[in-house]
């Protein structure tokens, strides 16, 4: 018999709201993609100063890394997710074939996002205020979608794991989080304190 899962309300308000925020983020960046290419002179609002500036993302090559600007690629993936938290708001549990492969996508999101975090830092030499709302509800939801397979069986872990993540879930999120304002720190050090 397969298993199936559910989350409790609390894990899926958080999934509709870490995938709303990558919706907001992602249609935001697309309008702004949209007007860009109408005219190229188009300056982003978010685009603030030269470490904030979002113009500087949007027209580098990693803003289109398949071919076709990554927020449109954001608009399906978070409605999915929406879709998802919807779904466990409404009382639906699913197979483990199906957390697996949504955990599976959630691996996916993290690493794309670890990737244009590095380019960002290190590439492009500019951060984009919309894509780093993506980055921190990807964040989240890799790691409590992470949380409930672990605790529920889905995924193999020893039981220190699935008693950790039972009872410590957010600091994961919030290590990774504060990893990265860490590295965006530093990495303008001299620009924020002048």
């Amino acid at each position: 018999m397969q298993r199936h899962a559910g989350g409790g309300r609390a894990f899926a308000l958080l999934i509709v709201l870490t995938g709303a925020a990558g919706l907001l983020a992602s249609w935001v960046i697309t309008l702004d993609e949209f007007k860009l290419l109408e005219n190229p002179a188009f300056v982003p609002g978010c685009s603030l100063n030269p470490v904030v500036s979002c113009g500087s993302v949007m027209k580098s090559d990693q803003a289109s890394v398949f071919g076709f600007p990554n927020p449109m690629l954001g608009l399906v993936a978070y409605g999915i997710v929406v879709c998802v938290g919807v779904s466990l708001l409404a009382g639906a549990r699913f197979p483990r074939w199906y957390w697996l492969l949504f955990e599976a996508g959630c691996l996916f999101g993290i690493g794309f996002v670890t990737w244009l975090q590095f380019e960002s830092l290190y590439r492009i030499d500019a951060l984009c205020l919309w894509c780093c709302l993506a980055w921190i509800a990807t964040i989240l939801l890799f790691w409590y979608v992470t949380s409930l397979c672990v605790r529920h069986g889905l995924l193999p872990a020893p039981a220190w794991l699935r008693t950790f993540f039972a009872e410590f879930t957010w600091v994961l999120p919030v290590l990774h989080i504060g990893v990265i304002g860490m590295l965006v720190l530093t990495r303008w050090w001299d620009f924020w304190t002048s």
